[in-house]
Formats: C-alpha cells, sequence, structure tokens
C-alpha cells in the first residue's frame, strides 16, 4: 500500500509539472481578456460622457429661447442610435459581406461568434474586428458610443430651425445606415481598406460623416431667420451662455482619451500613452492658432474660435493619434486651429448657417486629419500598418489612399443625405414655421422653457396645458421729460419695461458662437457706403411707411425685434437708438437719416420672409 501511494503521488506531481505551463498560460490569457474588456469599457463610458459635452456645448453657442430642443436633440440622438445601431447597423458596418457592406449578422448582433478568439482562431460573421480579443457585447458597446458621436455632430449643423421629427428621423437614417455604411469601406474590411486607407479613431469615419450630412441638412434648411440679409451682410446671432459652452469643450477633451486611447479596444500601455499624448497635444495647439488666427482677422481673440479650435484639434488627430510624433501631432493641431476659423468664414460668406461650426470643425478638420495620415506616420509607432507618409520617406501611395478614401465618403454621404433631407421635407416638413422660430423652439417644439424664471414666453403661442408665465411687475411710471423720448408701448421689451439704453457708439455687436462677423476683416463689404462717413442725420421728424403687406406680421416682426434687443441686426439697432414708433404701417421717427432708416426696414422685411412690401420715407 505505501508503494501504492507513493507511486500516486508522483504521478500526480509529474502531472501537475507537465500542466502547469498551460494553466499559467490560460490563466494569462483569460486575464488579459478583462484588462482588455475593462479598457476597452472604460473607454467606452469616457466616449458616451462626450454626449454632455456636445450638448453644453451646442446649447451655449445658441439663443436660450431653443436651449430644450436643443438639450432633447443631444439626448434623444443617444438613444435612437443605440437602439438602431444594435438593430441593424453593426451588422452592416462589422458584418461579413462585400465591398460596400456587411451582409451577415445584420440582425440583433446575431450572427455566429466565438469572441475573444482572435485571429485565424476566430469562427464568426464579424471577421473584421476579430483583432480584439474582448467579447461581442463589448466591441458592440464601444463602436455603438462612436455611433452616436456621428449622429449628434449633425445637430449642432441644424441647430435652431429643424423639427424636432424630423431630426428624430434622420438619426436612425444616419445610425442605421450612412455611417454604418462608410464605416464598413474603412473599418470593415471594405473597398477602402482594400486600398489602403487608415483612420485610427475615425476623423472620417465618425467625424467627416457627421459633418457631410450636418452640410447637406444646412443647406437644405436653409439659414436662420435673419442671419443674412440680401445685401450679403452677415449678422451675428450670439448665443447666450458662454460658461456652457467652455465646459462642454473641456468634457469633450476630456472624453476625447477614451475615444483616441480607447480605439486600441486592448490595455496596451505603451500605446496609449503614445495616444494620449498625441492627442492632447493637438487639441491644445488647435486653441493657440485658432485664438491667434482669429485675433488677426477679427481684430478680438473671440472665445467661441477658440473653444472650436479646442475640438479642430481634437479631431484632426482623431485619424493619425497613433502613427504619429508628438512633433508631428503639434503640427497637426496647428493647422487645425487655423483651418476652423477660416473654414468659419468661407461658411458664412456663401450664407450656409451653422450656429456652432459643427461643419468646421468636424468636416474640415476631419478630411485634414485623415489626409495628415499620408503626411506624417511613421511605421515605427504602429509597425505593420500605415507605413512611411509622404514627409517621412515612404512616398505617396499612402496620401493617395488617404484622398481617395475622404473624397469617396463626401461622394457618398453628402448626396444620400441631400435625398434623405429631401424627402422627409416632402413627407413632413424640416423646418419649423417663421413664427415658432421667432418665438423659440422650446415653447413650440415641447412646451417647456430651460429657463422660466427669466424667460417670458407670449401667452397666445404657450401649448394647451402649459403653465401660463408669471406677470410681469408693472413698469414705473415714465417720468414727465422723459416720455417723449421712450417708443410706444407696443414696442417695449416683452414683459413690459422700458428700452435698454443707447449703447455707446461704435459699439458692435459680438459675433455669433462658432461664427464670426467679418466686418472686421472686410470692412468696406460689410459696412457698405456709411463705413467712411456717418450719414446725415435729419434733425425733423419724417415717417417710414409699409404697404402691401400683412399688418399683423409687421407688427409681429417689430415686437419680435425690440423682445431681442440689443442681440439683434446692426442696423436695427441703431435705428432703434432713433426713437421709432408705429401705427399699422408706419414708423415715425424725431431724428435720423431717412433713407438710411428706408433701407433697414427693406432688410428686416427681407430677413424675416415677409415679401411684396413697397417701403417709402416721407420727410
Amino acid at each position: 500500500m505505501i508503494w501504492r501511494k507513493g507511486l500516486l503521488s508522483v504521478s500526480l506531481g509529474g502531472l501537475v509539472v507537465v500542466l502547469a505551463p498551460g494553466i499559467a498560460f490560460a490563466e494569462e490569457a483569460a486575464s488579459q481578456v478583462a484588462l482588455d474588456t475593462l479598457w476597452t469599457l472604460l473607454a467606452a463610458f469616457l466616449v458616451m460622457f462626450m454626449a454632455g459635452g456636445f450638448a453644453l456645448l451646442e446649447s451655449g453657442f445658441c439663443r436660450a429661447k431653443n436651449s430644450v430642443n436643443i438639450l432633447a436633440k443631444n439626448f434623444m440622438v443617444f438613444a435612437l442610435t443605440a437602439i438602431a445601431f444594435l438593430i441593424v447597423g453593426w451588422g452592416v458596418m462589422f458584418g461579413d459581406g462585400n465591398w460596400f457592406m456587411g451582409l451577415k449578422g445584420l440582425w440583433l448582433l446575431s450572427g455566429p461568434d466565438n469572441s475573444p478568439t482572435t485571429g485565424d482562431a476566430y469562427q464568426g460573421a464579424y471577421s473584421s474586428i476579430n483583432w480584439t480579443g474582448i467579447p461581442l457585447e463589448a466591441k458592440f458597446l464601444f463602436q455603438m458610443v462612436f455611433a452616436a458621436t456621428a449622429a449628434t455632430i449633425v445637430s449642432g449643423a441644424v441647430a435652431e430651425r429643424i423639427k424636432f421629427g424630423a431630426f428624430f428621423l434622420f438619426s436612425i437614417l444616419m445610425a442605421g445606415l450612412l455611417y454604418p455604411i462608410t464605416g464598413h469601406w474603412i473599418w470593415g474590411g471594405g473597398w477602402l481598406a482594400e486600398r489602403g486607407m487608415w483612420d485610427f479613431a475615425g476623423s472620417t469615419v465618425v467625424h467627416s460623416v457627421g459633418g457631410w450630412a450636418g452640410l447637406a441638412g444646412a443647406i437644405m434648411l436653409g439659414p436662420r431667420i435673419g442671419k443674412y440679409t440680401k445685401e450679403g451682410r452677415i449678422n451675428p446671432i450670439p448665443g447666450h451662455n458662454m460658461t456652457s459652452a467652455a465646459l462642454g469643450v473641456f468634457i469633450l477633451w476630456f472624453g476625447w482619451f477614451g475615444f483616441n486611447t480607447g480605439s486600441t479596444m486592448a490595455a496596451d500601455w505603451g500605446a496609449i500613452g503614445h495616444i494620449a499624448a498625441t492627442t492632447n497635444t493637438a487639441a491644445a495647439a488647435g486653441v493657440i492658432t485658432a485664438t491667434f488666427t482669429a485675433w488677426v482677422l477679427l481684430g478680438k481673440p473671440d472665445l467661441t474660435m477658440a473653444l472650436n479650435g479646442g475640438v479642430a484639434g481634437l479631431v484632426a488627430i482623431t485619424a493619425p493619434c497613433a502613427f504619429v510624433s508628438l512633433g508631428s501631432s503639434l503640427m497637426i493641431g496647428l493647422v487645425a486651429g487655423i483651418l476652423v476659423v477660416l473654414s468659419v468664414l468661407f461658411f458664412d460668406r456663401i450664407k450656409v448657417d451653422d450656429p456652432v461650426g459643427a461643419i468646421s470643425a468636424h468636416l474640415t478638420c476631419g478630411a485634414w486629419g485623415t489626409l495628415a495620415v499620408g503626411l506624417f506616420a511613421q511605421d515605427k509607432f504602429s509597425p505593420g500598418t500605415t507605413g512611411n507618409g509622404l514627409f517621412f520617406g515612404g512616398g505617396s501611395e499612402l496620401f493617395q489612399a488617404q484622398l481617395i478614401g475622404v473624397f469617396a465618403v463626401g461622394a457618398f454621404i453628402f448626396p444620400v443625405s441631400m435625398v434623405g433631407w429631401g424627402l422627409l421635407k416632402g413627407l413632413m416638413g424640416i423646418r419649423v414655421s417663421s413664427e415658432e422660430e421667432m418665438e423659440g423652439l422650446d415653447i413650440n417644439e415641447h412646451g417647456l422653457l430651460a429657463y422660466p424664471d427669466f424667460q417670458v414666453a407670449t401667452a397666445a403661442r404657450m401649448p394647451r396645458g402649459a403653465p401660463a408665465p408669471a406677470p410681469a411687475p408693472a413698469a414705473a411710471a415714465p417720468e414727465p421729460a422723459e416720455t417723449a423720448r421712450r417708443p410706444a408701448a407696443a414696442f417695449l421689451p416683452a414683459g413690459g419695461g422700458t428700452r435698454t439704453p443707447p449703447r455707446p457708439s461704435g459699439f458692435r455687436t459680438p459675433p455669433s458662437p462658432g461664427r464670426a462677423e467679418p466686418v472686421r476683416a472686410a470692412p468696406a463689404v460689410m459696412a457698405g457706403p456709411t463705413a467712411t462717413a456717418e450719414p446725415p442725420i435729419m434733425e425733423q421728424p419724417f415717417k417710414i411707411f409699409v404697404q402691401g403687406v400683412d399688418k399683423k406680421a409687421l407688427r409681429d416682426m417689430w415686437q419680435r425685434l425690440c423682445h431681442d434687443y440689443p442681440n439683434t441686426p446692426r442696423d436695427f439697432n441703431e435705428m432703434y437708438e432713433h426713437t421709432p414708433r408705429f401705427s399699422d404701417d408706419s414708423f415715425s421717427f424725431k431724428r435720423g437719416n431717412p433713407d438710411q432708416f428706408r433701407e433697414t426696414v427693406e432688410n428686416l422685411l427681407y430677413m424675416y420672409g415677409i415679401e411684396g412690401a413697397v417701403v417709402t420715407a416721407e420727410r
């Protein structure tokens, strides 16, 4: 018995010696899967938090009367994307298929899959993403928050005049088909991947796609009321909360560390550290050059441009962050900061109204970042991927592949988005009425006010069942000596009170968020014939008559302008300071320049869509 026990002990000991390496390897592999999964999910949570940053940035850059609408869009788009990408988007993007789109495992992650197995050992329907050793659900969640980011970009470009329902439906189209199809081309093993295009974290896959769709939406919607005059003047429409906007960009900057470093989808500490450093460097560089570019062109270090410069640097480094050096990331960010300011000015000049600068930050700088891979990539940072770019002796092959990718994605997303917006326009309309736009989308689309203690909504426009606004305190009786200098009661700011005192001579309305009033860069164009000399002032009463239009529409226009003063077009502010009075179809002035004020009234009518008016001045 003793010898049998000894033999058994020897046999078990030998078995342990033989199996120990395999057991240790299995435990190590399991630990690596756990680390990779934990890191990828943490990064996904950071990217999800970016949705809050986008909501704060966009609402801060827009007017208070549209804040609820903007917050609702940003909140809803995340929920819609989560469902649409689950139902069909994931399969279209990562399912095995052809050069154009995925065809296997389309619905609800239903395809066969043996993740976290990788490489040749993988057996399933999603082989294009078998390079990461994490469970299928973790892969899905990380990619889903990227799809939500692309759809969110559209919200900023169409802000302040889009119907909520139309945006709702377009977001489903975006997350379910548009984004996944071009994503398949690059990340799903499609034709651009086969041509050698590289986009590490989505300068084109995510940001340019959102920018192209937003550009199509902005064109189909047209500009906001009052943004442009028929003479080509650009009227700034300032945002209501720069604190919110700045906090939003800080959140985006923080979340972007998850966006870029998480795209390793593995706990590769060396790669993560390098990517985090290049990401931060490009963002900081974009802030600096955007600030100084705005300072030179606009005369002031515009905060809205600085904020968009940070976003521009982040967008631009997203594609090359794993492939370039710190020095190259600095150059990429510096160029992005300049490009975003020039792009904002360009789109304003061609009358594409983008309230937050989303098209410039995401489309323009996304394209630049994708091309930068072909210029600055170095093989030593990610061996076996891009090779060297043009500036590091790699020739033009990589740059050509990147260029083809940029144009191919735009050539698909932009026209298909135009068709999508066009169909929605024909079926249900995509733009709110001018009356609703002037009143604000919060009340008309949602029945809520973002700041009920500070905003007053017209009682006639309050939705049924909504609480009526608190009555404004009665205005104090004017002093006898001041009575003749006050405008008629119909044109006092809503809620009563007195007119804001005239501003100092030379004061300019601040540039709108993400946009700039080009008057400083080209005063001769913007200021017109009055740029070099003050117009003659007539020191006696005169009237301006408006005939051939609906009197109610005329009165509504004037009340809205008075309500929004001084955040109104500059010409109106100048006319308002000369104390106009109104009676049905005429404006009465005690002094001023009749010809100048007549042209101002004509411009205001044009901006508010009131057509067919005959405007005359009677001295």
